[in-house]
C-alpha cells in the first residue's frame, strides 16, 4: 500500500469544507481535469458530510495505489459513529425516512467515481472508499512524489466556506471561458480549413488516381507471378522426377562422380520447387480481400470522428455537412474502420456533386438487427437506369459536374464489396434534379464463423472458470492445467464477449488478463467489483502486468505474475472456486530430490503442499499449522521417524492428523505392528509412483472423514 498523501479530522461543517477544497487539491495534484476534481471534491464533501451528521465525526484520508498507468485515488472516510443497520438498503436508495438522509449522499457520490466500498458494523461505525482510476496518460507517482504533495498540502492554509463558495463560482466562471475560448479556435481553424478546401479536394482526387495505378501494377504483379509461378513448375517438376529417376538406378547403375552431380541437380530443383510454391502463395492473395476485425463502438463516436475528419472537404459555405445524432442505437459490434470507409466515400461522393444545400449523414435501427447508415445530398441526381451502373468497376457516368471532379470509378464497388463482407447490402434512391441518398444496412452484430464462436455451456459435473484472455496458446495451457482437476475453462477473448458470458452463465472464478488486443481490462475489473449481480464473483488478474496493489484495491482476489506454474494455478483457483476442496499436505523428509518427487505426484488442486527438511521442523510445522494429512519419511537426520509419529499422536494438537510413511527402511514384523498403530499406509518409496501417492493420501484423508 503506498503511503496516505494527506488526512485529516472531521469533526464539524467546516471540517467538510475544508474536506472538498483538499478533496480539489489533491485530485489537481495528481493529473485530474477541473471537471473531475469538482466531481471528486463533490464526493467527498458528501460522504465527509454523513459521517460528520449521522457518525459524530471521523476522519478522511487520500492515497494512491498502483505502480502502472493509470494509477487509482482511493478516499478513506472513516467515522466511529452508530453503524448502519441495514447496508443493502442504504446501497440501493431506501434507507432513511427524511429527504436529504444517508442515502442521498451516497447515491451521488456513487455516481461520481469509478467504485464506492461501504463497511459497516452497528455499534462500530462505518467506513466508506471512493475510489477513481486517474487519467490513462497520467503521470506514474512515486513515494517521494506523493510525500512532496502532502507536504505541499500541509504546508498550504485552508479557506473558509465563503472562500470555497467563491472558488467554486471562479472555476465555474473559468470552465465557460474555457468554452468561449476554444469556440474561437475552433472558428479560427474553421476557417482556415476552408481556405485549404479546394488543395485537399484536388489531393483526395491525386491519391486516387495513384490508388488506381497501384492497384493495376498489383493486379500485373499478381498475374505474372501466377503466369511464372505455373510455368516453372512442370519443368521443375520433370526435373525432380527425372533425378529421383536416375538416383533410383531404373534405367542402370551410375558412377560416383555421376551421382554427386544428379544429387546436386535434384536438390537444385528442391530449392527452385520451394520458391516456385511461395510464389504461388504469395500470387494466391486476392487484390481487395481482408479480415474483418470486430469491435464494440457506437454510432454517435463514430459520427463525432467523421465529422471531423470530413468537413476540411466542403468546397463552399453553400453546402452544409449535417450529422443527425443517433438516438436510441445499441452498441455495434463489427468492423468499424470498414463502415467507416463506407461512409467516407459516400460523403465524399455526395460532396463532389453538390453544388448548394446540404450533404445528411443520419443512421438508424431496422429490424431489430441492423443498422442503416444514409447519406443524403441534393445534389445532380442519378437517372434510375444508372442505378446499378455506378457500382460497375471504372463507371462513371457523364454529367458536368463529373468533368471536372476527378475519380476512378472504384469507390461505389469497393463499398457494396465492403458492405457485403460485414453481412450487409447498399443501396441507392436518386432521380436527376433531386440528389441521392447512398444507404448501407450492415448487421449490428457481425457474426464470427461457426467453429471460432464461443461455446458456454456449462458441464453440470465440473466448476466453470471464466478465462478473459486473448492467447490462444494460453486458453490451451489453462484447459490443460485445469481440466483434469475438475474445472471447465470457458474462454472470453475480448471484453464484450466476457459480458455476455456473465449473461450465460455465473462462473465460480474468473481469471483475468490486462492487455488484451487493443483493449485493457483494468475498468472492467472495477465494473466486475461495482455490479451487484457480478461483484460476488472472485477474480484473479494473471497478467505480465506487474501492479498487484492497484489490481488488489481495485478488488481483484488475487494476482499472478505470468507464466503461472501449474500448481500455483491450480490451489489459487481452488481456494477462489472451490475452497471446501483444498487439503493441506505436508511432506517430510531430509532428501530434497524426494520431496520435489513427492510433490510432483500430488500436483492436484485440491492440494496445498508444503515441506519440512527435518523432524525437528516437522513437529513445529504441525503444532502451528493445520495440516489434513502428513508424508513423513522414517530415516531423518535428527530423530527417528518412529519418534516423530510417537510425538504426533502424543500431542492433541496433532494427534488427529492421518500420516503416510513413504520410506526406503526394510521394515521388521515389529516396526509394522507398530506402524499399523500410528500410521494409515506405508508406501515403499523405490515403488512409490503418482496413483499410488494418490491413493494413499486420499485414503488417509477419507479415513479421517476429510477427502476432497
Amino acid at each position: 500500500m503506498t503511503p496516505v498523501i494527506i488526512s485529516m479530522v472531521l469533526d464539524d461543517e467546516r471540517d467538510v469544507v475544508l474536506a472538498r477544497q483538499r478533496a480539489r487539491q489533491v485530485a489537481a495534484r495528481v493529473g485530474f481535469e477541473l471537471q473531475d476534481q469538482t466531481r471528486i471534491a463533490t464526493a467527498v464533501s458528501e460522504i465527509a458530510r454523513n459521517a460528520v451528521a449521522y457518525g459524530g465525526g471521523g476522519r478522511v484520508e487520500f492515497r494512491l495505489e498502483g505502480a502502472t498507468a493509470p494509477q487509482l485515488l482511493v478516499v478513506r472516510v472513516a467515522d466511529q459513529g452508530p453503524g448502519i443497520a441495514d447496508l443493502p438498503a442504504l446501497m440501493d436508495g431506501s434507507y432513511g425516512a427524511l429527504p436529504g438522509g444517508p442515502e442521498v449522499g451516497v447515491a451521488g457520490a456513487r455516481r461520481l467515481v469509478d467504485q464506492c466500498e461501504i463497511d459497516s458494523e452497528l455499534g462500530r461505525g462505518t467506513t466508506v472508499l471512493l475510489k477513481r482510476l486517474l487519467p490513462p496518460r497520467s503521470t506514474v507517482l512515486g513515494a517521494a512524489a506523493i510525500a512532496r504533495i502532502g507536504r505541499e498540502l500541509v504546508a498550504q492554509v485552508p479557506g473558509g466556506a465563503f472562500e470555497e463558495l467563491q472558488r467554486q463560482n471562479q472555476e465555474l466562471l473559468r470552465a465557460l471561458a474555457e468554452i468561449e475560448r476554444r469556440q474561437e479556435e475552433l472558428g479560427a481553424l474553421n476557417r482556415e480549413l476552408e481556405d485549404t478546401n479546394r488543395g485537399v479536394v484536388a489531393l483526395y482526387a491525386e491519391l486516387d488516381e495513384k490508388a488506381d495505378h497501384l492497384r493495376r501494377a498489383d493486379e500485373l504483379k499478381s498475374r505474372f507471378l501466377s503466369n511464372m509461378s505455373h510455368e516453372f513448375r512442370t519443368p521443375v517438376n520433370s526435373i525432380q522426377a527425372l533425378a529421383r529417376i536416375l538416383l533410383d538406378r531404373t534405367d542402370g547403375d551410375l558412377t560416383p562422380e555421376q551421382e554427386r552431380q544428379v544429387t546436386f541437380i535434384r536438390k537444385t530443383a528442391d530449392a527452385l520447387g520451394d520458391l516456385v510454391n511461395d510464389l504461388l502463395d504469395l500470387a494466391k492473395v486476392e487484390a481487395g480481400k481482408t479480415l474483418v476485425r470486430p469491435v464494440e463502438f457506437d454510432a454517435m463516436h463514430l459520427f463525432g470522428v467523421l465529422r471531423g475528419m470530413l468537413r476540411p472537404l466542403l468546397a463552399s459555405q453553400s453546402v452544409a455537412l449535417v450529422f443527425d445524432e443517433p438516438r436510441d442505437l445499441p452498441p455495434l459490434y463489427t468492423d468499424e474502420g470498414k463502415v467507416s470507409q463506407i461512409l467516407r466515400n459516400f460523403i465524399s461522393n455526395a460532396l463532389k456533386f453538390t453544388e448548394r444545400g446540404e450533404v445528411r449523414v443520419t443512421a438508424r435501427q431496422v429490424g431489430g438487427r441492423a443498422v442503416a447508415f444514409a447519406v443524403s445530398d441534393t445534389g445532380i441526381g442519378i437517372a434510375p437506369e444508372d442505378h446499378e451502373r455506378i457500382f460497375q468497376e471504372f463507371t462513371q457516368i457523364d454529367s458536368p459536374l463529373q468533368r471536372h471532379v476527378q475519380g476512378t470509378g472504384l469507390g461505389l464497388p469497393l463499398c457494396r464489396k465492403l458492405a457485403e463482407l460485414l453481412g450487409g447490402q447498399v443501396t441507392v434512391e436518386s432521380a436527376p434534379g433531386r440528389g441521392s441518398t447512398f444507404t448501407a444496412t450492415i448487421p449490428a452484430i457481425h457474426e464470427l464463423p461457426a467453429p471460432v464462436r464461443p461455446d458456454w455451456t456449462v458441464d453440470p459435473d465440473r466448476l466453470p472458470v471464466l478465462i478473459l484472455e486473448d492467447s490462444a496458446e494460453t486458453i490451451l495451457l489453462y484447459e490443460k492445467m485445469l481440466d483434469p482437476a475438475g474445472f471447465q475453462v470457458l474462454p472470453a477473448r475480448n471484453l464484450r464477449e466476457a459480458r455476455e458470458a456473465l449473461t450465460a452463465f455465473r462462473p465460480r472464478a474468473i481469471i483475468l488478463d490486462i492487455i488484451l488486443r487493443g483493449e485493457e481490462s483494468w475498468a472492467f475489473l472495477t465494473e466486475l467489483k461495482r455490479r451487484p449481480d457480478w461483484r460476488g464473483v472472485p477474480v484473479a488478474v494473471v497478467s505480465t502486468v506487474d501492479d498487484q496493489a492497484k489490481a488488489l484495491a481495485l478488488g481483484a482476489d488475487a494476482y499472478r505474475l505470468k507464466p503461472l506454474d501449474r500448481q500455483d494455478l491450480l490451489q489459487m483457483i481452488t481456494r477462489l472456486a472451490a475452497p471446501e476442496r483444498l487439503r493441506r499436505v505436508l511432506l517430510v523428509d531430509d532428501e530434497e530430490v524426494f520431496r520435489y518427487v513427492l510433490r510432483q505426484h500430488l500436483v492436484t488442486a485440491h492440494y496445498l503442499i508444503s515441506e519440512a527438511s527435518s523432524g525437528a521442523e516437522a513437529l513445529r510445522r504441525a503444532r502451528a499449522e493445520h495440516f489434513d494429512v502428513i508424508c513423513l519419511d522414517l530415516t531423518m537426520p535428527d530423530l527417528d521417524g518412529m519418534e516423530i509419529l510417537r510425538r504426533l499422536k502424543a500431542d492433541p494438537a496433532t494427534g488427529a492428523i492421518p500420516v503416510v510413511v513413504v520410506s526406503s527402511r526394510i521394515l521388521s514384523t515389529a516396526e509394522r505392528q507398530a506402524l499399523a498403530a500410528l500410521a494409515t499406509d506405508v508406501v515403499a518409496k523405490d515403488t512409490v509412483a503418482r496413483e499410488g501417492a494418490l491413493a494413499a493420501v486420499e485414503a488417509a484423508l477419507r479415513a479421517t472423514g476429510g477427502a476432497a
